[in-house]
């Protein structure tokens, strides 16, 4: 069985490429710019192909295609959406060239992989794509509405790719995380207080939700799962999310990395 992970180099893409390479069977394609730390983590896999690769690239995606066909015959079982990025700043300020910036990376780039992959995910079927949204891509906060329409889109269409794949044995899970603490982000102000601790997760957690959404057939998982209640509520009282967000910052403030 054949997974590709985008991202892999650190963060959340690493923890799932660790995470798939425990099961029996399975091997892992890892995909990111940073080949040093790619092939590292291969060797700690005890082996695993390496696409070093910006997917913002015209040729990125062929060239995952290629080492599919080179190292494993073309079959895929599990693609992982991850690497993404994240830019805060104000419509007003930022422009479209941040949300340009944000749909090129967090949507325009997976739908490219996707299409270029798709014909082998159906062949090798049953087999799942994972997207990794973000809780920001279910409730929008000021200073990172440019984040969150690049998330909303990717959302909106894995529901609908879902349906138009499924009967091609197709499987398309979403996973929505959080505050995830990683290497660049340690989130300290939020989990050294007791009170907000709760809302931060570790790229492991994120890691064994893909699983679920991926070859466990779940149609999307919250990481942490409190925070379907935000989703929840942005659909059932509106009014009372925007008063309860205000202006605030953004709900995963980052800046551009392999890692989501």
């Amino acid at each position: 069985m054949i997974a590709v992970v985008t991202g892999a180099s650190s963060g959340i893409g690493e923890a799932t490429a660790r995470r798939v390479a425990r099961e029996p069977g399975w091997e892992v394609v890892l995909v990111a710019r940073r080949e040093d730390r790619l092939r590292r983590l291969a060797g700690e896999l005890g082996g695993a192909t390496v696409v070093a690769a910006d997917l913002l690239e015209e040729g990125a995606p062929a060239a995952v295609r290629e080492a599919l066909e080179r190292e494993h015959g073309g079959a895929l079982h599990l693609l992982v959406n991850n690497a993404g990025g994240a830019w805060r700043g104000r419509f007003g300020e930022a422009g479209w060239d941040n949300v340009k910036r944000h749909m090129e990376l967090n949507f325009d780039a997976v739908c490219r992989l996707t299409e270029a992959l798709l014909p082998a995910l159906r062949a090798s079927a049953p087999s799942s794509i994972v997207n990794v949204s973000s809780t920001a891509g279910r409730v929008g906060r000021g200073n990172s509405g440019a984040y969150s329409a690049s998330k909303f889109a990717l959302a909106g269409w894995s529901d609908a790719l879902h349906l138009e794949e499924r009967e091609h044995g197709v499987h398309v899970g979403l996973v929505l995380p959080g505050f995830v603490a990683t290497e660049g982000f340690p989130q300290r102000e939020l989990v050294g207080r007791r009170a907000t601790r709760w809302m931060v997760t570790s790229p492991e957690r994120v890691a064994e939700a893909i699983w679920q959404a991926g070859p466990g057939g779940r149609a999307e998982r919250y990481v942490p799962r409190p925070y379907w209640l935000a989703g929840a509520l942005r659909t059932l009282a509106p009014p009372l999310v925007r008063r309860a967000l205000g202006g605030g910052a953004a709900m995963t403030p980052r800046t551009r990395g392999d890692a989501d």
